[in-house]
């Protein structure tokens, strides 16, 4: 399901300003690009053109180019960083109906590729109750038993898709009557009517081919393949090699995989393998593109990162001289205004716990103040107070001494940000799930590989969100020790969801569990959190490579 080509106008801008008619240009054109296929050019345009619209307040062209840009990811395969795209998307959506259906939609293609089926059927779920026409309704109940077919419920699948089949609300539609049936006539075949579902597969392909469908005949061709792969081999191989055609014919590289993935199994079980060098070939070349679009993409991003931040930093440099007019009367209030501002902090972040759920009340929240309030003590306290002292002290029209103090307030920026940031407020909502993946990958480097795995899907909106609070602060506990004392060049962190019980297993590849590790990294203030929540947190102390932890928590 697509967006409108073009937004309508929000009423809080100027849409005459200079920089919003350059941005639409620049949309304007990453359309032209996009459709003739050029993703590098549109990618850029696009992300230059979201950067200047988010700056001119304009949420309406925002939600547009950064859809467009997750659409780009989906086509190279980067459906993590489409994820993270659309949830930004979702930011300036509100009161935007298709916009939050198109994002709904690329939502569920994105959790069904990553097999993320459950997240999946909720998306799709969300377009259900938005739109009311029985006819908007097919693409969505079709996505939904596509994902049941991935599953193998099968039973399911049949259950939403043949009330629609016996309704006449696609007779004159041909091609998605098509869909409907190819799928339906599957999952028949897979449940165990296998006549039933292969007359519909038959009655699809049919349909495909009088429509001349080409990329839609290529499942069909996919599917009575697998049908007659038991029955007559040589009929399913016929289906491959026609599915395989098709597939080249419309530039379906994903289908051309699938396909030939096929024949090559065929091929080897009756002794020969003609298709496997031709797989191997095709997809290297299109793991090499799709690997040098994202990298080209997260370069166009980093670069413009850069370029914002260079320009803060201009500004910051033309500031500079008109705060030298001022410093002379300022440094004597700087003294008494930083003890005030790091009393305030104080008083901030402990009122801040104090009223914190019931649970976080527990021995964890108060270690983590306890640590909080020492380490703006034991830190800033001495920063701040070096930077006043020699304020107070020093020629600032010296520039030396000028760059110094700003060398020192800098420090102390990023310092309290680095605290801000370890211990801001947990969403503990919808978007929970996405923030704890990219926290966790928030820790990969050019050094460190993060990998993440999901062996069933776990339902997090039915987990308390205390206990989502302490498992994120207690997987956040292990990166920071694994970055700054394990070594480590690979994590893996897995997830699984049990009857009961929620099991996530960490590792890496570091020093393994030592005393220091133990000592000076907060790992007894992880196992209190975790006790906090009735849970148990063990740590491999046998192994001798690496460090192994597991949270086991119940539901």
């Amino acid at each position: 399901m697509g967006c409108q080509k073009e937004p309508q106008k929000s009423t809080s801008i100027d849409p005459t300003s200079e920089k919003h008619q350059f941005a639409k240009r620049l949309s304007i054109s990453a359309d032209r690009s996009n459709s003739l296929s050029k993703y590098n050019s549109a990618f850029l345009k696009y992300n230059q053109a979201s950067r200047l619209f988010k700056e001119e307040k304009d949420s309406t062209y925002t939600s547009y180019t950064l859809i467009q840009i997750a659409k780009i990811q989906q086509i190279f395969g980067d459906y993590s960083s489409s994820e993270e795209t659309l949830t930004e998307a979702l930011d300036y959506t509100k009161n935007k109906p298709e916009y939050l259906l198109a994002i709904h939609n690329l939502l569920g293609i994105t959790s069904k590729h990553l097999k993320n089926y459950g997240d999946a059927i909720i998306f799709y779920n969300k377009i259900l109750t938005t739109v009311q026409d029985p006819l908007l309704q097919v693409t969505p109940i079709n996505n939904i038993a596509s994902v049941y077919i991935e599953q193998k419920k099968y039973p399911e699948a049949i259950a939403l898709l043949e009330p629609i089949l016996k309704t006449n609300v696609l007779d004159s539609i041909p091609k998605r009557k098509a869909i409907l049936m190819d799928n339906l006539g599957f999952a028949y075949v897979k449940n165990g009517s296998t006549q039933k579902g292969l007359d519909l597969m038959e009655n699809a392909l049919s349909i495909r081919i009088k429509a001349d469908d080409s990329y839609g005949s290529i499942a069909s061709y996919l599917h009575l393949a697998e049908y007659y792969q038991y029955i007559n081999v040589q009929t399913s191989i016929v289906n491959a090699q026609l599915a395989y055609q098709k597939a080249t014919e419309t530039n379906s590289i994903d289908e051309q995989l699938e396909a030939l993935s096929f024949l090559m199994t065929q091929n080897s079980k009756m002794g020969f393998n003609e298709y496997a060098q031709t797989f191997i070939k095709k997809n290297d070349s299109i793991k090499k593109v799709r690997n040098n679009a994202k990298n080209q993409f997260a370069k166009i991003k980093y670069d413009a990162s850069k370029s914002i931040l260079e320009n803060i930093k201009y500004k910051e440099e033309r500031s500079e001289i008109a705060l030298q007019l001022q410093t002379k009367k300022n440094q004597s209030y700087l003294f008494g205004f930083g003890f005030i501002l790091l009393l305030i902090a104080i008083a901030f972040l402990i009122h801040y716990f104090k009223n914190k759920n019931k649970q976080e009340r527990l021995q964890a929240s108060y270690s983590t103040e306890t640590r909080i309030s020492k380490k703006l003590h034991d830190e800033l306290a001495n920063d701040v107070f070096y930077a006043m002292t020699f304020a107070d002290s020093q020629d600032l029209q010296n520039p030396i001494k000028k760059e110094v103090l700003m060398e020192n307030l800098d420090q102390i920026y990023k310092r309290t940000r680095n605290i801000s940031r370890e211990n801001s407020p947990i969403d503990t909502g919808e978007k929970f799930a996405f923030n704890l993946k990219q926290m966790l990958n928030s820790y990969k480097t050019n050094l460190i590989e993060v990998i993440i795995k999901t062996q069933n899907p776990i339902n997090w909106s039915a987990i308390d969100p205390y206990k989502k609070i302490a498992i994120q602060r207690v997987l956040q506990e292990l990166m920071i020790n694994m970055k700054k004392y394990s070594q480590a060049t690979f994590v893996v962190i897995g997830f699984d969801s049990q009857e009961n019980r929620l099991l996530i297993e960490y590792s890496d590849n570091g020093i393994g569990f030592t005393e220091k590790l133990i000592l000076k990294n907060g790992l007894q203030n992880a196992e209190n959190r975790i006790h906090a929540i009735n849970g148990l947190l063990t740590f491999d102390t046998q192994t001798q490579k690496g460090f192994k932890a597991t949270i086991n928590v119940p539901k």
